[in-house]
């Protein structure tokens, strides 16, 4: 069995409110962030700065809920400072075959400035026959739906 990894969180264009070199690792981020999309204390994510593209890796630590807390620590404070722009997502390991059999889901919260949630919404995997269908948004343009057809093997 294929075993592949899939986002299944993500908080988008949250922005850095501290950065703290002092503690050992981790991201602190406020914890009705975490609970809108489902990212576990604990759980490793990636991350994007996209101000300067610096990436990686570290686990989440629970902020104080309603604060808006994005707070890099330890050496993911070097690679960022308050007020940059940051992309945050999770990724899960799930069998290749379950997915195209029963689709996959992952829950987008777009953050406004103050890291409050601006929209949540879902981005799908959704089998269809012999195709995969990608539903999303499009925000770019306003709030649209998109609609994408894949060929898979089933």
């Amino acid at each position: 069995m294929a075993t592949i990894k899939l986002m299944h969180a993500k908080l988008h264009r949250v922005t850095v409110t501290e950065a703290n070199r002092n503690y050992v690792g981790s991201i602190t981020i406020d914890r009705e962030l975490l609970e809108k999309v489902g990212i576990l204390p604990l759980e490793e994510v990636e991350i994007v700065n996209i101000d300067n593209g610096n990436r990686w890796y570290t686990y989440v630590l629970p902020g104080e809920p309603g604060e808006g807390q994005i707070c890099p620590n330890g050496g993911g404070a070097l690679l960022c400072q308050p007020g940059d722009i940051l992309i945050i997502w999770a990724n899960e390991e799930i069998e290749r075959s379950e997915v195209l059999r029963q689709g996959h889901q992952a829950r987008v919260l777009i953050a406004d400035e103050n890291n409050q949630p601006k929209e949540v919404f879902y981005q799908t995997l959704t089998p269809n026959g012999e195709t995969l269908e990608y539903n999303g948004y499009e925000t770019g343009n306003g709030k649209q739906l998109t609609n994408f057809p894949f060929m898979v093997e089933v």
